[in-house]
């Protein structure tokens, strides 16, 4: 039978580029989504396209992995839909709504970042880790934490966005500390400038910018990019390698003068 990945925000961007790439080598995927279904169905018709072999399942599922009560269903429907869960990807994450001066960042805007962004993935992922160790073997599982190369590099008008990252980098590091003796893989991959909807409303400016050379690959990075890296942690292409960050970000955190 074909492994489960459960992946957080599978609806789009990022998302459904994780999904597409495992659902090409193989994997049935649970595909998650807070409120947009109609590109979650979406994303699942495409897996149904890329996938190699007639097990393969396919299942969306609706929840805010930021409201406790849902991440609790979330957990219940990822664990049943095929019979076992293999592995998490925890994708799903927002910008904020309005990019300020740190100085004037809002609290609300804070806090929804924090939810969404740290918590939401901090406590599925404690509640998933939990219910392999009581229910069936934390040995061969991956996790993998999609945070961002704002984890570690300054923007000061999405100090929120660049903070909640930051935390989710830890959040990965702890996990991966904790769950090394028992077999479970922990990985954090940090995307750098990648064409989404997330940055649509700034594509011209960061055009300008990769053409100028902020990016050594002289390109924009691509769901696809990242998808391919998540697929090959969750096929254990880094057996030794557990707490590893890895960055997607076509040579962006080198530092140059």
């Amino acid at each position: 039978m074909a492994k489960t990945i459960l992946v957080t925000g599978g609806g789009r961007g990022i998302g459904r580029g994780i999904c597409l790439n495992l659902a090409a080598k193989g994997y049935s995927v649970v595909i998650n989504y807070a409120g947009n279904r109609e590109t979650a169905v979406e994303t699942q018709l495409l897996c149904q396209d890329a996938a190699t072999d007639a097990s393969q399942i396919f299942t969306i599922v609706q929840a805010d992995i930021s409201i406790a009560h849902q991440r609790e269903s979330l957990v219940e429907q990822a664990f049943s839909a095929t019979g076992s869960l293999d592995g998490l990807v925890n994708n799903a994450g927002v910008g904020p709504k309005q990019r300020t001066d740190f100085l004037d960042m809002a609290e609300e805007s804070y806090d929804r970042l924090m939810l969404v962004n740290l918590k939401g993935p901090l406590m599925l992922t404690q509640q998933i880790t939990r219910r392999w160790r009581d229910t069936d073997t934390l040995a061969g599982k991956t996790i993998v934490f999609v945070s961002s190369v704002s984890a570690d590099m300054v923007s000061i008008n999405r100090g929120e966005y660049c903070i909640s990252k930051a935390g989710v980098g830890m959040a990965a590091s702890l996990f991966a500390t904790r769950l090394a003796g028992e077999g479970t893989l922990v990985f954090e991959v940090r995307p750098g400038i990648i064409k989404t909807d997330m940055t649509s409303a700034v594509s011209g400016k960061y055009d300008t910018l990769i053409a100028g050379g902020l990016v050594p690959q002289m390109r924009w990075g691509t769901p696809e990019d990242i998808g391919r890296t998540v697929t090959a942690l969750c096929d254990g292409a880094l057996p030794f390698s557990s707490g590893a960050v890895i960055t997607v970000d076509g040579g962006l955190h080198i530092p140059r003068l």
